[in-house]
């Protein structure tokens, strides 16, 4: 544990962390101010247009609110994108937007016409689809079961399967202020740092935790609160199986003094998605009822309900996984 708290300190505080901040301040800052304009210029929108989030007994709020939160993030991802596109500066794999905004607008659609579980998922696996195509796919289980080299076919089914899970388990916590956004966070600062070389996404991690601050800001507003919305978290969730799904490709190399077994290594940082998730499911299963009939079960509701400000259960939540990932490099 210590030795692993030791290299953790040395590698936050390291003098190549404050390089790399220097280096893309320009884009840490216009990331921000666009994403701060992007969510009141939407936020407007949908007010003028009553386009509002309709409050009903699973609702953790009583104010007015907008799902605009998840448009104005993707808005910011997608412009600063094309700029960089238009000056031939491919800071990341562009294609990428294709799934992401799939999702956004499959989400966006939901947001304000609550579409059918089935089409959102038609849809999911076309995503899924497209990240696999661009080269994303499980094709090892890591010695899990002691499975190795998967078959091309069993590859994409499972390829599939994982993703379309991980966006749904996202799209499961996002049920109070703040945890969607402040998980988001915390995964992709665990997927950057523990990573021995920069990986292929450290531009677009660095916008999409910039543009959130602002998304955050306003989703803690006391009225005219701003929610990340099925767009938000179908994009996020999207946005994280791809990570994920880089993880566990060949590209990704966990830092020697953090290695652990990658699937153990997944589940370490992305701990509490996981954990709700297959709670949920199985309790509903249990019940008979069906696993994507929406309730106020999650642990997040239980925390709410136990007289815990919204506030006040995220920070336990991102604290709770923090430990969880410090047990596990502990044990293995």
């Amino acid at each position: 544990m210590q030795f692993f708290l030791k290299n953790l300190i040395l590698m936050l505080f390291n003098s190549n962390l404050e390089v790399m901040i220097m280096q893309n301040l320009p884009l840490i800052v216009i990331s921000i101010i666009l994403s701060f304009i992007s969510v009141k210029i939407i936020q407007s929108y949908f007010l003028k247009n009553d386009i509002l989030d309709s409050i009903n007994p699973r609702s953790s709020h009583s104010v007015t609110a907008t799902r605009s939160g998840g448009i104005a993030l993707a808005s910011s991802l997608v412009l600063i994108s094309i700029f960089y596109y238009l000056n031939n500066n491919e800071i990341f794999e562009f294609s990428l937007l294709v799934p992401l905004v799939l999702m956004v607008i499959v989400g966006l659609y939901d947001d304000i016409y609550n579409v059918d579980f089935k089409l959102k998922f038609i849809f999911q696996v076309i995503a899924a689809k497209i990240i696999i195509d661009n080269g994303l796919i499980l094709d090892n289980l890591h010695g899990i079961f002691g499975i190795y080299e998967l078959s091309s076919m069993y590859a994409q089914l499972i390829s599939i399967f994982i993703i379309v899970s991980i966006i749904n388990s996202f799209n499961f916590i996002d049920g109070i202020d703040g945890l969607a956004s402040a998980i988001t966070i915390l995964f992709i600062i665990m997927f950057e740092y523990f990573s021995k070389y920069p990986t292929p996404f450290i531009y677009i991690s660095i916008i999409i935790i910039c543009s959130l601050i602002p998304v955050i800001i306003n989703n803690y507003n006391k009225n005219n609160k701003v929610f990340l919305g099925d767009s938000g978290s179908l994009f996020l969730g999207t946005l994280i199986s791809i990570y994920i799904m880089h993880i566990l490709s060949n590209s990704y190399i966990i830092q020697k003094q953090f290695d652990v077994n990658k699937i153990l290594y997944v589940l370490g940082i992305y701990a509490y998605p996981t954990i709700d998730f297959i709670r949920v499911i199985v309790m509903r299963l249990i019940k008979g009822k069906s696993p994507f009939q929406a309730d106020k079960k999650h642990i997040h509701h239980n925390l709410i309900t136990n007289g815990m400000s919204h506030l006040t259960a995220v920070c336990l939540i991102l604290i709770s996984s923090i430990l969880l990932m410090l047990i596990i490099q502990l044990i293995f």
